[in-house]
């Protein structure tokens, strides 16, 4: 509110409010103030983020309903952005995990490879019930595992949604799956020109899942106990 005199009246102006979405930056959400807005933005390669004239708009606009190309579809995103498209391959002989009473064969497993600390990252996922792949997407440039298992699972979801079909989901990764739970990433990983577009769907991956929900549980995979996951690459 700012005040100012007009003879000897006081005069209050009312100051109009503006909301503020950020949909790639440092903490994607909804913010009621530009300095808030600004932090998550300012020297964020990459950055998207709109404002709106009431809380409702912004709400509506986050969640994906707006119609100014916001990068709410992560699905459609992810999938445009496979380099390799899935094989659809399906297994010679059933695997060994068939057998056992503990797996949900109908669920589908997770995996991610990086080749370097950060090194060149790629992630796929596949049907338990016939090993079939069903996405691969990558390779990026300076990634790390803990981001492609993340994105692996967002990814897996976000399949799902699109296609209105769910099974839980198993990954090995126990920090991949707490960024999940919490909807929270932490990485010490530093964004460069190399990795803009890994980080650009990692900021994407993060709207998605705080604006979604999902029917399935997303569960870890007894490595110790079942072998390694369907889904791994095999290059251990």
């Amino acid at each position: 509110m700012d005040e100012y005199e007009v003879g000897v009246r006081t005069i209050t102006k009312k100051m109009k409010t503006k909301y503020y979405v950020v949909w790639v930056g440092r903490e994607p959400g909804v913010y009621d103030n530009w300095s808030d807005c600004e932090e998550q933005i300012l020297n964020f390669p990459g950055a998207k983020y709109k404002s709106f004239s009431s809380a409702a708009e912004a709400a509506q606009a986050f969640r994906g309903n707006d119609d100014d190309g916001s990068p709410s579809d992560l699905g459609t995103l992810l999938i445009a952005a496979s380099e390799h498209r899935a094989t659809m391959q399906v297994p010679t002989h059933a695997p060994t995990y068939m057998t056992n009473p503990d797996i949900d064969k109908d669920a589908w497993a997770v995996d991610a490879s990086c080749q370097g600390n950060p090194g060149i990252m790629e992630y796929r996922g596949v049907e338990l019930a016939t090993g079939r792949q069903i996405f691969k997407v990558g390779p990026f440039q300076d990634g790390t595992n803990n981001i492609g298992e993340f994105l692996a699972i967002v990814h897996a979801l976000a399949e799902m949604h699109r296609r209105n079909e769910w099974h839980n989901i198993y990954s090995d990764s126990k920090t991949a799956l707490a960024w999940v739970r919490n909807r929270q990433v932490k990485t010490q990983l530093k964004q460069t020109d190399r990795n803009a577009k890994l980080f650009e769907l990692l900021g994407r991956g993060l709207v998605w899942i705080r604006s979604h929900t999902w029917p399935v549980k997303i569960m870890k995979w007894q490595t110790e106990l079942w072998g390694e996951i369907p889904a791994d690459f095999g290059r251990k």
